[in-house]
């Protein structure tokens, strides 16, 4: 069963709001930890998710797979911006 189009589009713009906001990180000095930085991005993955639910539409099985797909398309972009913060902690 393939999302609503609507629901696929949500995902879309999503995925590129949620980009852009790790993208306007900046790494600072003193830097937080590894651990500290994983909580701050599974809180940012959770709002994101909440904002989200009152917009997906259809049925609920339907809201549940988009909701679903969401998350581990962001999980996908969190493990990416995780990476690149681990490098920098190395790199100091």
């Amino acid at each position: 069963m393939a999302l609503l189009q609507a629901n696929k589009d949500l995902i879309s713009t999503g995925m590129k709001e949620f980009n852009v906001l790790l993208n306007q990180q900046v790494f600072t000095d003193p830097p937080i930890s590894e651990e500290a930085m994983v909580t701050v991005v599974d809180d940012w993955v959770n709002f994101y998710i909440s904002y989200y639910r009152q917009q997906v539409t259809g049925e609920q099985q339907e809201q549940d797979r988009a909701l679903q797909e969401l998350r581990q398309e962001l999980n996908t972009l969190s493990t990416h911006f995780l990476a690149k913060y681990r490098a920098f902690l190395k790199s100091l």
